[in-house]
């Protein structure tokens, strides 16, 4: 994430939360909820708080005047969702943010009334939370991650970056499905370049040694499937990555500031403030069941160029002027 960015939303993030002598009493206020993956110490997480909250302004809904938030996290636990699900539910939200598969599934099990917008999630239809993506049809809808062929886009982007790869690890988190997805897209890429796969289910911090099993093995490359765990623990997988000399290249935006070689994701931000316009949407009476599922508009390429000096990569120029960011 470029720095100028950084700044300006974490003093979004600040401006939008008024202080309490300020606020109007809780009873005048539409209650909003919000369940993440991320946690509250992670530079990114907040970014995107302000992200939606900045966007909720813009609609004149305002932190403290009118409208009041709650936060859950799961601090990158998984098995936290179901208990903040039933805190935030218990609060009676009019809306809930949802943000990754586990959060939508832990809402999903308690609720079937409030109305959920969420982000970040890969297939909404496959996993069950809508009808169809034109008319999700319960109470569910938001923005999805991407299309399943993006994994060809990340096969190519990786041979690019390491030619000298002849197979690939796909490193998923098992407990989100959507990893067979992906896996399915880049076969017939792999047939055709005479590449084979494996792959690396990784859903605890326990498994990340299953990617450190694969140094020494020559010509393997990685390909880190989108998830909220592994998102709020790409810190420790991206030097794990680099320690063991693995090129890999990330599904979600934030692994290379983190050390990692290449990312091609979505906007990490652009969701939330989307995100924003189906809370205002639903706060002034339209239903989720009537607003479509929608796919992002905007995707961006990062490269370490550290990251590629320290595993002997040549990132070539055409590759360079690609980029959207390129750290050195």
């Amino acid at each position: 994430m470029k720095r100028r960015e950084l700044i300006t939303l974490l003093g979004t993030a600040i401006v939008a939360r008024p202080s309490a002598a300020g606020a109007q009493p809780a009873s005048s206020m539409r209650r909003i909820g919000y369940l993440a993956a991320g946690r509250a110490t992670d530079t990114v997480s907040p970014m995107q708080l302000a992200a939606l909250t900045r966007g909720l302004r813009a609609l004149g809904w305002i932190e403290g005047q009118n409208i009041q938030l709650d936060i859950r996290r799961s601090e990158g636990d998984d098995a936290r969702f179901p208990a903040l699900a039933e805190e935030l539910v218990a609060l009676n939200p009019e809306v809930i943010i949802a943000v990754t598969p586990p959060a939508v599934v832990a809402l999903k099990h308690i609720t079937q009334s409030i109305p959920i917008v969420f982000t970040r999630v890969t297939d909404p239809v496959g996993q069950g939370f809508v009808s169809g993506l034109a008319r999700p049809g319960r109470n569910i809808t938001g923005f999805a991650d991407f299309p399943f062929s993006i994994g060809t886009k990340w096969l190519q982007l990786l041979r690019e970056v390491a030619p000298r790869i002849v197979q690939v690890a796909l490193l998923y988190n098992p407990v989100n499905s959507v990893h067979t997805g992906f896996l399915r897209a880049v076969e017939g890429a792999l047939k055709s370049a005479r590449m084979s796969a494996t792959e690396l289910p990784i859903q605890s911090v326990n498994d990340f040694q299953r990617l450190a099993a694969l140094a020494g093995k020559p010509g393997i490359g990685v390909i880190t499937v989108p998830d909220g765990f592994t998102f709020a623990h790409r810190a420790e997988l991206a030097q794990l990555a680099a320690r063991n000399r693995l090129p890999t290249i990330y599904g979600v935006q934030g692994f290379t500031t983190a050390g990692g070689l290449i990312s091609y994701a979505p906007s990490l931000l652009d969701p939330y403030r989307r995100a924003a316009s189906y809370v205002d949407r639903i706060l002034r009476g339209e239903k989720p069941a009537d607003l479509p599922v929608q796919y992002p508009t905007k995707y961006e390429l990062s490269i370490n160029l550290k990251a590629a000096k320290a595993l002997g990569l040549a990132v070539p120029p055409s590759l360079l002027i690609q980029a959207d960011e390129v750290l050195r």
